[in-house]
């Protein structure tokens, strides 16, 4: 059986009115047509009304006329229309929005050929909807508009706001990084399309919040072949093989805003850069030539426009650093491809798969609009396919109440159109019944208005009273007047006319004057390089300074990141919580209901079950006096009856009391009576001797030989262990010991140990004459039947150093030592130099280490000690007693 599957619970949406809910507003824009005697298959009737009628070849008639359609719109735009008037109308509320806080959504919609671009964008003299909405926006906040890198997106569609110390680093960060160079790339637009943002009109929001700071970041992605790629994605170049673009993908941030990943945002100061970072973008979309239209769009594209603002601090001065006082607003500018006809265009290969897509996606927004409807006008639920293509996928939100949602449909009259624009008339006028919620106003910050002016004005003051005292104003003409003394200070030339031929006078003087000036002048030169070192000095140590503070800047900012991070960390934990209490509460919340119907349901069967009770009691009562008088006969005939009983019963327990008796009297007597004890039986003795049996502890079997390890060839060489502790001192004799096929160990292990057949420990000590004595202890290595390693001593060899001029010491002169060894006197008991002894045991495999006991243990050959009580020692021989002996603590 499955466990039932839960949900995670999804976080509430923005705040919106569903009260209050606005139709999709749909305008219609008719193109001009290309050519005077084309023949129109649509007219103008008025402002909001157009008239479609079939052009010679599809005239069908109905009632002896023509059958013409007409279809209305919010406003109607005419051939004679200019894109200033369709900018007033249509972006101007939706520019309003964003600023004011809100989203807003403009996409143009028609076939191929119908102008969809040109108003989208414009031609050189004549701007379009987007260099004019940018326009707009620069005009409103250009005043207002915060410093680089105050505001930074992150990658999940939301933006942080930082101090301006963090802003300063990142353009210095930004600034030292190197510029990507692409061969397409330029600095400035191309002067055809430059006149596209030389809007005249000044136009500009009322009413902007002026203790706002404002930032703007665009974006410019395609939806080609039902994939986004980034029109502003910076690839490298490789002339030799390109790299294909990436396609990105769409997320879904907290707020169940749709948005794409790893999509390039950049922060622009005026609508000049903005421009220049579109016309970047509008270089890489994909457009071909096509039987209907010289440049047709392959593709959809979007042109995101992102303000961020946030609220000045109390001061005025700084900006508030407080998330949730950011408001993150998006404008939307869509310019949709156009659908087309294959049979028309004689499209074939990838202009017939991009055809085919480009009609599939139009197909599903259709298919969106059309269950969008549906459902507000029947009150239908039904699933609204927005996943069926990126196109309706990333704007699903806006249809869900995010913002307001503008169409432009673009036509054109000519009659080869006329199928196509029918179609586009039916849809746009589909589309105008869907209505969308309005979105609520954005929440005020709660300071007091007027904080940036009351800041200007604070400076302005400031700046007043440094002026009165001799502020930068004094300086500069003190400046001036030090420059004026020192060219009063140089000598006046005199009169350089020569009046006679003679005259030897004038030119002695000038010559005087000019050497007066050039010394004076390397005076100065000299002084003004003396100052200029100074300077030099002054701007080292003012930047030794700043790197300094930079440094300790740097530090603080590290350690308040780490505590950031650990915030953040702890704020995910408390919102899995709140996630986790959340869906117990919806759940308590189902469960109580659940419970209170069951309530109700049990009340009402109580009421019928107390009511059947009640009917049910009246007739007991009624049956209770009926059979009271047939109780009292049965009672009376019953006494009787069991009187007679108890009579009988008594007579016949007294006989069965006096046959118990007489059986006593005759096992007393049987008791009493002495008589010889009989034989047990058999089958009682075997019973005994099998419980002894079992009481008795089972026979120990002789354990089986250790199986030792096979011994191999001696022509194969034998790999010894050379176990060497770290405390061993260097003799730096001539003699050394050299074991071949030895791996060097500081410390056995069991490792070490089942790679070789032999093992060797150098131990060193002090010998009583003052000399290290060094002793190689050699052993077999063999395998346990636990599975380990053990080594059995065999043999000790005794490097021992001698003076010829030294003299030997003994703790005891007069008597020399029975075994013929020099003993230390402190080492002169027996129990104090078998106090440790080495333990190899099954499966330790000598590791990490010797096993050491504080105790005493048994010698073979040291009097005093106890030996084992079954089998030899570990070791054997003269060779493990003087081991015993003679080593301390190993």
């Amino acid at each position: 059986m499955k466990a039932a599957r839960t949900k995670t619970p999804r976080r509430p949406k923005k705040p919106t009115n569903p009260t209050l809910k606005d139709p999709v507003g749909v305008y219609c824009r008719v193109r001009p047509l290309s050519r005077a005697d084309q023949e129109c298959c649509i007219e103008v009737i008025n402002e909001t009304t157009v008239q479609i009628h079939p052009p010679e070849g599809y005239r069908v008639f109905r009632n002896g006329e023509y059958r013409e359609t007409q279809y209305s719109f919010k406003e109607v735009f005419g051939t004679l229309g200019v894109q200033k008037e369709l900018f007033d109308v249509v972006a101007k509320p939706l520019v309003e929005d964003l600023i004011r806080g809100k989203n807003g959504l403009l996409f143009t919609y028609g076939v191929t050929g119908s102008g969809k671009t040109h108003t989208m964008t414009g031609s050189p003299g004549d701007g379009g909807l987007l260099p004019r909405c940018l326009d707009m926006i620069f005009n409103s906040i250009g005043p207002f508009q915060a410093k680089r890198f105050v505001f930074k997106l992150d990658d999940k569609n939301g933006v942080d706001v930082q101090s301006e110390v963090d802003a300063l680093l990142e353009r210095q960060r930004r600034d030292a990084l190197p510029v990507p160079k692409t061969p397409s790339g330029k600095r400035h637009l191309d002067p055809e399309f430059a006149d596209m943002i030389n809007v005249q009109e000044h136009c500009k929001v009322e009413e902007v919040d002026e203790d706002n700071v404002y930032s703007v970041f665009v974006s410019y992605i395609e939806i080609y072949n039902n994939y986004i790629y980034d029109l502003l994605e910076e690839a490298p170049f490789e002339p030799i093989k390109p790299k294909p673009p990436q396609s990105k993908m769409l997320r879904e941030d907290q707020n169940h805003n749709m948005y794409v990943t790893g999509c390039t945002e950049v922060e622009v100061k005026s609508t000049e850069e903005a421009f220049e970072v579109f016309w970047r973008g509008q270089k890489k979309r994909r457009i071909a030539n096509t039987q209907l239209n010289r440049e047709s769009s392959r593709s959809h594209s979007v042109f995101i426009i992102k303000l961020a603002q946030a609220p000045l601090d109390a001061d005025g001065d700084n900006v508030l650093q407080e998330k949730e006082q950011i408001t993150l607003s998006q404008l939307s500018l869509v310019d949709l491809a156009g659908s087309e006809r294959t049979n028309r265009t004689k499209a074939e290969g990838n202009r017939l798969r991009e055809a085919g897509n480009i009609n599939q996606s139009l197909m599903t927004l259709r298919t969106c609009i059309e269950v969008l409807r549906e459902n507000q006008l029947y009150g239908t639920n039904k699933m609204v396919p927005y996943r069926d293509s990126k196109l309706t996928h990333l704007f699903k939100n806006y249809f869900d109440g995010e913002g307001k949602v503008r169409m432009i449909v673009c036509v054109n009259p000519k009659a080869e159109d006329y199928e196509e624009s029918l179609q586009v008339m039916r849809f746009a006028e589909m589309t105008q019944e869907v209505e969308v919620a309005r979105p609520v106003d954005r929440p005020l910050c709660g300071l007091t208005p007027g904080r940036r002016f009351r800041n200007q004005a604070f400076r302005e003051e400031l700046a007043r009273k440094l002026e009165m005292r001799g502020g930068p104003l004094g300086g500069e003409t003190e400046e001036q007047s030090v420059a004026e003394m020192l060219l009063q200070t140089f000598p006046p030339l005199p009169s350089c006319e020569l009046l006679d031929i003679n005259d030897d006078q004038t030119l002695p003087k000038l010559i005087e004057a000019l050497e007066q000036r050039q010394k004076m002048r390397q005076m100065l030169s000299e002084e003004f390089a003396k100052n200029v070192l100074a300077f030099k000095t002054m701007l080292q140590e003012f930047d030794s300074s700043v790197i300094s503070k930079e440094h300790y800047i740097q530090g603080k900012l590290s350690e308040k990141e780490k505590i950031i991070a650990g915030q953040r960390t702890e704020l995910e934990r408390l919102e899995k919580k709140i996630k986790t209490l959340e869906y117990k509460i919806d759940i308590l919340e189902k469960t109580a209901t659940i419970y209170e119907e069951d309530k109700r349901n049990l009340q009402q069967e109580l009421e019928s079950k107390s009511q059947k009770l009640q009917r049910q009691a009246s007739d007991k009562k009624r049956l209770e006096a009926r059979l009271q008088g047939m109780v009292a006969e049965t009672t009376m005939k019953w006494e009787k009856e069991c009187e007679r009983r108890v009579a009988a019963k008594q007579l016949e327990m007294q006989n069965k009391l006096w046959v118990k008796d007489e059986k006593l009297k005759q096992l007393k007597a049987i008791v009493t009576e002495p008589k010889e004890k009989p034989e047990r039986p058999s089958r009682e003795r075997d019973r005994e001797k099998a419980v002894q049996r079992s009481l008795s502890p089972p026979p120990v079997p002789n354990a089986p030989p250790v199986r030792l390890r096979h011994r191999r060839s001696r022509s194969a060489g034998e790999r010894w262990v050379d176990h060497k502790p770290p405390s061993n001192v260097p003799t730096e004799t001539v003699l050394q010991p050299h074991v071949p096929h030895a791996i060097t160990v500081a410390t056995a292990s069991e490792k070490a140990l089942a790679k070789c057949d032999k093992y060797m420990l150098t131990h060193q000590e002090l010998a009583s004459d003052g000399e290290i004595e060094t002793k190689l202890i050699k052993g077999d290595v063999f395998k346990t039947r636990g599975g380990g390693q053990a080594v059995q001593f065999t043999d000790i060899e005794t490097l021992k150093q001698e003076s010829p001029t030294g003299r030997k010491r003994r703790s005891s002169p007069s008597q020399p030592d029975p075994l013929g060894e020099a003993a230390d006197s402190e080492w002169t008991d027996v129990e104090t130099r078998c106090s440790v002894a080495v333990e190899m045991r099954a499966g330790s495999a000598l590791g990490p280490g010797y096993q050491h006991h504080a105790q005493p243990k048994w010698c073979w050959q040291c009097p005093g000690s106890a030996l084992p009580s079954s089998g030899p020692p570990h070791w054997a021989g003269r060779a493990a007693g003087s081991l015993c002996c003679s080593l301390g603590t190993v």
